[in-house]
Formats: structure tokens, C-alpha cells, sequence
């Protein structure tokens, strides 16, 4: 009696659950906060995002496997969904509509079986070469088979013809938010949990060390058929999100463009953490929908975040977030507060400064003729005078000249920060 006692716990330990219940906390509550449509369709598309890179991450973050092709999977759930809609409404099939991601996943897995059998026989580039060319494959067939995806005008369907759930008729965003994000949390789940299964576990192996996972008896391209038909499955219930949300699909859904944009957004986030992915679909789908409404060099400004990403934080946000787990549990996070400001404080100056640059000379060289008025940072002026080339370039480069002045002061207060034995 007395061990039991002691041994009972004296509080409540959420635990590894924590996140999870944040996450349904969250999705209940952003629809309440945000309610325009405008919000709730970025915020289903950045649901969607969340899947697509889970599912990419499964195969680079876990299985170590880089594919140019993820794209079909996706591609090919949305066009058996958006089918699958139009069947309901010519034949009355009883069908609910959170019901079609499940079908988009598992025509999604069939596909991956059937190209798993020969792609993941071989690892590293070849693998990559073989993933880039079965997309090119079905990207060339979406234009010639037009029973299936609809030639170059693509498919589209209408989700509301479909059975009502508790007089829910999926006329508006809204309505469609809780399918989607109901469906992001589920596969989240299930690809967390499968990340920790045996099967993931040695997706991982064979990724870090093929050769001594193969000394242990596993069969390595085994192992990475498991983790391929899996991520096919889950890009599968993305692409059947995708059609329930946009209703209609076409060639860019499944061509080299669409998975190279899930690399570049897992790239971003982090392919060495779960949550890495979740990380770099928000940052990036924001950029696409909220800073391509302020200008029109978006995706250059997307491409210079992601090389700087590659070249100086490999493990991406979410390994750069990792990175100062150390010094908070230490106690030493407070003493970066200070370095941190002197350097990126500056360094944002010098970035909106550069960034200002770059938008006037884009203005003066493409504006039409005597339209020299912009609007810049809730400022209006003329891209022709110059005081403003002046002053962005001015800020520019000293914002940049003072953040690389004081890196070192940063770069030393860190490793102090997480170092286990300070030096006294």
C-alpha cells in the first residue's frame, strides 16, 4: 500500500498528448476568430498543404527517399474524387462527402503499390531519376487521356449534390473547413503514429544506414515500399481534399511544378522533423496567398527564403526552433535576448530596405508610361525620384553591414547558451 501511494501521480501529465489537444483547440477556435471567406479558404488550404508535406516528409525525412513525383498521387486521388462526385450526381450514389478523402487515399496507395514494385528497388539519385520520370509520365498522359483527367480543360465536379450530413449542404467554405482540417488532424495522427511504429523506425535505419539495416536482415527496399505505398495513401487524401475544396483539378495538379513546390515547402520547414512540414506549408502558403497580394515578385522572394534556408539552416525553421531547446531548459535564454536584437533588428531593417529596392526598380522599369506613383509600406511616391532609391538602398546596406558586424557577438553568445559546461 505504501509503494502504490508513492508511487501515485500528484498531477496531471498531459505528455506527449499536448500538442494534439493545442492542435483541436486551435482548428475549433480559428474559424470563430477569422470569418471572412477569404481566411477559412487560406486556412483549408493550408490544411491541405499540411497533409501533402506530411506525406512527402515520409518518404525524404523518414525514408531518405527524394522524389520529383510526388505530385501523382495527389493529383491522381483529386481526379478519382472529383469522378466519384460526378457519379453521385448523375446516379444518386449514397456517398457523404467526408467520406471521398478515404477513397482518394486508398486509389492513391494502389498507384504507389503498383510503382513502388520497381522505383524503390534502387535509392539515392537513381530513385530520384525514376520518380521524375513516372511524373513526366502521367503529366503527359493527363493530356492525352481525356476520359480520366479531362484533357487540358481538367475535371470539375460539384461537391453539394452529394448526401446533406445534419443539414450541412457544403455551400461555403466554412462548411467544407471541418472536413478538411478533421481529415488534416486524423492523417497527422495516423503518420505521426506510423512514424513510430517498427515499420517507420526502419524506414529510418535504412535511410541513416542501408548497409547494416540489410546486416540485421531487413530487406531495405522492403522497407521503403512500405513507406512509399503509405505516403501514397496520405497524398492521395490530400489531392481527394484538394477536389472537395477547389472542385475542380487539371495538368497542374500532378506535373513536376506541384512536387517541386511540396520539396521546397518541406525543404523549408524541416525534412528532419515531424512537425518541420506543418512548419514550412503554413509559412509558405502564406506567402502565396497573403504576399502575393501586396506584390508581384512573391516567388522571388519565396526562392532567395528557401536557398538562404538550404544554405545556412539545413534542418530548416523548425530546426533552427530545435536549435534553442537547449538553452531554454538550461536557464540561458534570457541572455540571448539581448545579442539577438542587436543582430536581427538590423538585419530586418537592412531586408525591408533591400526588398524596398528591388520593388521600386521593379516598378520603374515595368510600370506603363507616365505611371510613375507607387504605394509602398503604406507610403505613396514616385519611382522616379531619387530619394527613395536612396533611402532603401541607404537602409540596405547599413542595416546589413550592422547585422554582419554584430553575427559574431550573436554566433557566441548561443554556443555559450547551450553549452552544458559554461566557462567561468
Amino acid at each position: 500500500m505504501s509503494d502504490t501511494t508513492a508511487s501515485a501521480p500528484r498531477g496531471l501529465s498531459l505528455g506527449p498528448a499536448a500538442p494534439w489537444i493545442f492542435a483541436i483547440i486551435l482548428v475549433v477556435i480559428l474559424p470563430f476568430i477569422f470569418t471572412d471567406r477569404s481566411t477559412t479558404t487560406i486556412m483549408n488550404q493550408i490544411a491541405i498543404t499540411v497533409v501533402f508535406a506530411l506525406s512527402y516528409n515520409m518518404l525524404l525525412g523518414q525514408g531518405g527517399m527524394l522524389s520529383f513525383g510526388h505530385a501523382v498521387y495527389m493529383g491522381l486521388g483529386g481526379f478519382f474524387v472529383m469522378h466519384i462526385m460526378n457519379r453521385i450526381e448523375m446516379y444518386g450514389w449514397f456517398i457523404p462527402l467526408p467520406l471521398l478523402p478515404l477513397f482518394a487515399g486508398i486509389f492513391g496507395m494502389a498507384f504507389a503499390a503498383l510503382f513502388g514494385t520497381f522505383s524503390v528497388r534502387r535509392a539515392g539519385t537513381a530513385f530520384a531519376m525514376i520518380s521524375l520520370g513516372i511524373g513526366e509520365l502521367i503529366a503527359a498522359s493527363s493530356i492525352i487521356i481525356v476520359a480520366f483527367f479531362g484533357g487540358e480543360e481538367g475535371i470539375s465536379g460539384d461537391r453539394t449534390m452529394g448526401p446533406n450530413i445534419f443539414g450541412v449542404e457544403w455551400l461555403t467554405p466554412g462548411e467544407v473547413y471541418w472536413v478538411i482540417t478533421g481529415w488534416m488532424l486524423l492523417s497527422a495522427l495516423l503518420m505521426y503514429l506510423f512514424s513510430r511504429t517498427p515499420a517507420g523506425r526502419m524506414a529510418n535505419a535504412v535511410r541513416d544506414n542501408p548497409e547494416r539495416a540489410q546486416f540485421l536482415g531487413y530487406n531495405e527496399a522492403r522497407v521503403r515500399y512500405i513507406s512509399f505505398c503509405a505516403a501514397g495513401f496520405f497524398a492521395g487524401v490530400a489531392g481527394g481534399l484538394f477536389a472537395i475544396n477547389y472542385e475542380i483539378l487539371g495538368e497542374e495538379n500532378l506535373n513536376l511544378v506541384t512536387s517541386g513546390t511540396i520539396l521546397l515547402v518541406t525543404f523549408l520547414g524541416g525534412a528532419g522533423f515531424f512537425f518541420g512540414p506543418i512548419v514550412g506549408a503554413i509559412v509558405f502558403t502564406l506567402l502565396q496567398t497573403v504576399l502575393s497580394l501586396h506584390t508581384n515578385l512573391w516567388q522571388l522572394y519565396a526562392g532567395v527564403l528557401f536557398v538562404t534556408t538550404v544554405m545556412f539552416f539545413p534542418q530548416g525553421i523548425a530546426g533552427l526552433l530545435a536549435m534553442h531547446i537547449a538553452p531554454w531548459k538550461l536557464g540561458r535564454f534570457p541572455s540571448l535576448l539581448a545579442p539577438y536584437l542587436k543582430t536581427l533588428i538590423p538585419g530586418l531593417i537592412g531586408l525591408l530596405g533591400l526588398c524596398a529596392f528591388i520593388e521600386i526598380l521593379h516598378h520603374a522599369k515595368h510600370s506603363a508610361i507616365g505611371d510613375d506613383q507607387m504605394t509602398l509600406f503604406w507610403t505613396s511616391f514616385s519611382s522616379h525620384d531619387a530619394l527613395p532609391w536612396v533611402i532603401s538602398g541607404g537602409l540596405a546596406i547599413a542595416g546589413i553591414l550592422l547585422a554582419r558586424k554584430a553575427a559574431p557577438d550573436m554566433v557566441e553568445a548561443y554556443s555559450n547558451a547551450a553549452t552544458l559546461e559554461q566557462t567561468r
